[in-house]
């Protein structure tokens, strides 16, 4: 192995780490153990919805403060900083303060997306120059973290562990990934190249109408998937109660959101990203609908995987797409889109609060909001659908690198 891929692997391995800190742990460490704070009785499902809305929210706000940080801070110094943050916050879920908690999601959430952000364009820029399929390998690191954690998760679940032992637990593990890759980040990023070179439209002018169109779509998305994405554990508990496989379902989301990454690495790079964005959300539409129709352990197995094998998928086929449509200033507009689908993600745990407090079960009430959300990937995919008619996009082919 050359010096310049053992490079290139190390970036990807660390980019990947990151991520898993900034969304397995900082976004969705809550998930897994939320049957366990259940359980203790120390939150209720309107509790926890309150907690996982201020993590969404704190996301959003991490991503506009990405859009307004200056270019000359040092990227890898803002990447240290969202770890070591993540780190501290997670441990500090254990202490039994359960009037911070709220505060700490939305700091969590802070964290998350400016790690996001960050972390990935520091990555993309190292990696400038080699192949494609390397450089988008660093978005399996969502899908690790998640399917890293729900694993952890069902061993404390099956050793009777308490929530405050799952933060403690979380916190321990993201620490030790944190100062493994620490020495990794320290470099400076450079400009970062295209999914496809081409230019939005038929002539070369951005329509105004074009990417708020494509921001309505994505924001669609962080709605559509949070709700599975967010009860799943809950969902499944309810579905099939007395089962084994209870703890299954969150890693496997997990592991096909690895799977989908590894995936979206090997498409057509000379095509229209805005193609594999609408088989992703219809993909992503199917899962979460078999939920509702399919009520046993291999209906959630199957939408566990059709859910996650798309999650991270969508958000490199959208930020590529960024970057076709605003070959300049693409990081800020990666940040709008970033905010706009935390927005979606915002709505999902107060909608599932409104539905359960009109509905006689959690069954019925699970059902119509993975229904809505189901609907609402479709609509998103009929969105991507216009937009290709409204502004098809001219791709013009990169020379293959000797």
């Amino acid at each position: 192995m050359s010096r310049r891929v053992a490079d290139q692997l190390t970036i990807v391995l660390a980019g990947s780490a990151s991520l898993a800190i900034a969304m397995g742990v900082g976004r969705f460490a809550f998930t897994p153990i939320l049957p366990m704070m259940l359980h203790d009785g120390t939150v209720d499902l309107t509790v926890a919805g309150r907690l996982a809305t201020a993590n969404y929210v704190g996301y959003l706000v991490g991503a506009l403060a990405a859009m307004l940080i200056p270019k000359e801070w040092p990227q890898t110094t803002i990447i240290k900083s969202a770890l070591l943050l993540t780190v501290v916050l997670t441990a500090l879920m254990a202490l039994p303060f359960p009037t911070t908690w709220t505060g700490l999601r939305f700091l969590a959430g802070v964290a998350s997306a400016i790690g996001f952000v960050f972390t990935s364009g520091w990555c993309l820029a190292e990696l400038t120059g080699s192949t494609a399929s390397i450089g988008s390998a660093i978005f399996t690191g969502p899908g690790a973290g998640i399917a890293v954690s729900g694993l952890a998760a069902s061993v404390m679940t099956a050793l009777s562990f308490t929530g405050q032992g799952g933060w403690t637990t979380f916190a321990v593990m993201s620490a030790a990934i944190s100062a493994l890759i620490w020495r990794v980040f320290r470099k400076t990023g450079r400009d970062v190249e295209p999914f496809y070179v081409g230019r939005a439209g038929t002539s070369g002018r951005v329509p105004r109408t074009e990417m708020p169109m494509f921001a309505v779509a994505y924001g669609l998305a962080g709605f559509g998937y949070i709700v599975t994405a967010t009860y799943l554990p809950v969902i499944a508990k309810n579905a099939i109660p007395d089962s084994p496989l209870l703890t299954v379902f969150w890693p496997l989301f997990g592991i096909s959101a690895v799977v989908g990454s590894l995936l979206a690495s090997r498409v057509r790079k000379s095509a229209d990203a805005r193609l594999y964005l609408i088989g992703s959300y219809l993909v992503q539409a199917a899962g979460v609908a078999m939920s509702v129709v399919w009520e046993d352990a291999v209906g959630l197995a199957f939408s566990s995987i059709l859910v996650g094998v798309p999650f991270t998928a969508i958000s490199y086929f959208a930020m590529n797409e960024v970057r076709r449509i605003r070959s300049s200033h693409h990081a800020r507009y990666m940040g709008l889109l970033t905010a706009v689908f935390a927005v979606g993600q915002i709505m999902g745990p107060p909608v599932v609060g409104a539905i359960f407090a009109r509905q006689v079960n959690s069954d019925s009430a699970f059902a119509l909001a993975l229904g809505i959300a189901s609907i609402t990937l479709v609509v998103g995919a009929v969105i991507l659908v216009a937009m290709i008619v409204m502004f098809p996009a001219r791709v013009h082919h990169r020379p293959q690198e000797r």
